[in-house]
């Protein structure tokens, strides 16, 4: 075969090609046996309380800093403008159209999606999935399916915990520490917060879900399709290129949400 400058990135181009072909492919798969019976709750609400309710502390704890930095910034910049009544539309915005669903996906993707990605890349390192399919055990339906419908549950309502925690952290910074009224915190915030704006962050938080879910099993599930990934050094650069890729995806997707609804 003869090498040209462009027989590199030629490769590289049907490399991607055949790998978005696949994951696009898994999605659909995934898709059919979360819709087609039978239908098993026990799986979906052990993945639930893994990927809802262990999150929940650190959502919490990271809403309310957030929250805080969010009004200690525009309370210094306000301040200069005269403008402090804005302090809480101001908060409030930020936090509902863009850093509540954000920040929520990025939490989850480093807790949850990076420890999904190692479980499922270390049950095909170890040819459990290949032991399903010989026990005629959909693996799809077994493992991916339930993970998928937790975290389309869990992170719309655990970015709605982050809203809600995120604003009052918000009012203690402006309304205890620096004196703005309730009234005008709350008041301006409930005028200017849009029903628009709501379903831009429901929206998000679906989307951000899906990226979530869908980049860190792929990764795991077509570990054995890498030739560079072996044993526990293939899963380590599985999860990590599940993070970084499933990051990337999820700022770009935020851009687009954000263009079509505004």
């Amino acid at each position: 075969m003869t090498y040209t400058p462009f027989t590199d990135s030629g490769m590289y181009l049907l490399n991607l090609m055949e790998r978005l072909g696949r994951a696009g492919i898994f999605l659909f798969t995934t898709c059919l046996r979360i819709i087609t019976p039978p239908y098993k709750i026990v799986p979906v609400l052990k993945q639930i309380h893994f990927i809802g309710a262990r999150s929940l502390v650190l959502i919490v704890v990271s809403g309310i800093f957030i929250g805080m930095v969010v009004a200690l910034q525009f309370y210094d910049a306000l301040v200069r403008l005269g403008s402090v009544a804005m302090l809480g539309p101001a908060v409030g915005l930020v936090l509902v159209r863009e850093l509540g669903p954000l920040i929520t996906a990025l939490v989850i993707i480093g807790r949850a999606g990076s420890s999904i990605c190692a479980e499922i890349a270390i049950m095909r390192n170890e040819n459990q999935i290949d032991a399903l399919d010989c026990m005629a055990i959909d693996p799809f339906r077994y493992i991916i399916a339930p993970r998928f419908i937790a975290a389309l549950i869990c992170i719309p309502i655990l970015s709605c915990i982050f809203i809600t925690v995120g604003i009052f952290g918000g009012y203690f910074v402006g309304g205890i520490l620096f004196g703005v009224s309730p009234g005008s915190y709350f008041g301006g915030m409930y005028d200017a917060v849009l029903w628009r704006d709501i379903l831009m962050s429901v929206l998000k938080g679906i989307a951000f879900g899906l990226i979530t879910i869908w980049v860190a099993t792929v990764k795991g599930f077509y570990l054995h399709l890498d030739p560079t990934a072996f044993g526990s050094e293939g899963v380590s650069k599985a999860t990590t290129q599940a993070v970084v890729i499933s990051s990337i995806v999820v700022f770009f997707a935020d851009y687009i949400i954000s263009s079509i609804i505004l």
